[in-house]
């Protein structure tokens, strides 16, 4: 009789907005620790940073992902004027956006530009516009795929692949566990960008509060995904960062928000990950990391 077969990690990159810096801190301390995946699932942001990291999993690739984020500023990605504004409120068109920079970013910073030319197979989640469905993409343009897991809607126009309207992944998986358990992870590294929780204020504009609201959705979702799975993958759950006063639309704090991510990983890490419940990094009661000034 046959035993278990061989274990598959995956990292799985949930989306967050300005908080994926998070990810790229979580990310060097992962790799430090020598832990690395067989493939990469990623959503919305933590699609972007998965792509990155997939393209070059070894050497440089996490220090270039850093490098990028400490330069990345919100008109990189969010390129608003008062004519797109206009158009949007007068019904001319469904978002207030244009993605061209955030296509050019990506076309900048990624070596690869389709997906099964990675070196380490990425999958990027976005979701149907029509019924809300996941869709995961394995192959094909890869700034496409990622535009498509990035559309957060009303912002950004939808991005049509294989005749389907796409918008952004976090809609219907942003922590994307059900994508990694089905592409065969019996292992899998979470790696949430948290939410904003020690705010005194509500976030200020539009945009930023559909991101903090959805950063919110998707913490819940987190949970129920980990009741769901638990017993079908090993789920580790990389610590997000408690407090947290940055919230997803706030790109002034990248620096600070690495620094914090990794630092804290290393002490989870040297802790031996545990405890075991994967539900712990997520609970209000554990360790807080006092907030970085500046």
């Amino acid at each position: 009789m046959s035993g278990p077969g061989p274990t598959r990690t995956a990292f799985v990159l949930a989306g967050g907005g300005s908080l994926g810096a998070v990810q790229v801190g979580m990310l060097k301390a992962l790799a430090d620790h020598g832990i690395a995946p067989d493939f990469v699932v990623g959503a919305s942001v933590g699609a972007l940073n998965g792509a990155r990291y997939a393209a070059e999993p070894h050497g440089d690739g996490v220090a270039h992902l850093e490098r990028t984020w400490l330069r990345l500023r919100r008109a990189d990605i969010f390129p608003l004027t008062m004519r797109d504004a206009a158009l949007c409120l007068l019904g001319r068109r469904g978002h207030f956006a244009q993605p061209h920079r955030l296509r050019a970013l990506i076309e900048s910073e990624l070596p690869c530009r389709r997906l099964e030319d990675m070196p380490l197979p990425c999958h990027v989640v976005a979701t149907d516009v029509l019924d809300g469905t996941e869709v995961v993409i394995s192959s094909g343009d890869a700034g496409t795929a990622l535009l498509a897991s990035t559309a957060l809607p009303a912002v950004f126009p939808p991005v049509e692949i294989g005749g389907r309207a796409l918008m952004d992944g976090g809609i219907s998986s942003n922590t994307p566990i059900a994508a990694a358990v089905s592409l065969g992870a019996t292992r899998a590294f979470v790696l949430p960008t948290g939410s904003s929780c020690a705010l005194d204020a509500p976030p200020r504009g539009a945009i930023a509060m559909a991101l903090h609201a959805l950063n919110l959705l998707a913490m819940r979702q987190l949970l129920a995904d980990i009741d769901r799975f638990a017993s079908r993958c090993q789920l580790i759950v990389v610590p997000p960062l408690c407090p947290l006063a940055v919230h997803a639309y706030d790109f002034s704090r990248t620096g600070s928000l690495i620094a914090r991510a990794e630092a804290a990983s290393r002490e989870w890490l040297a802790r031996d990950m545990r405890p075991a419940d994967p539900r712990w990094a997520l609970l209000p009661h554990r360790h807080r990391a006092p907030e970085a000034v500046g």
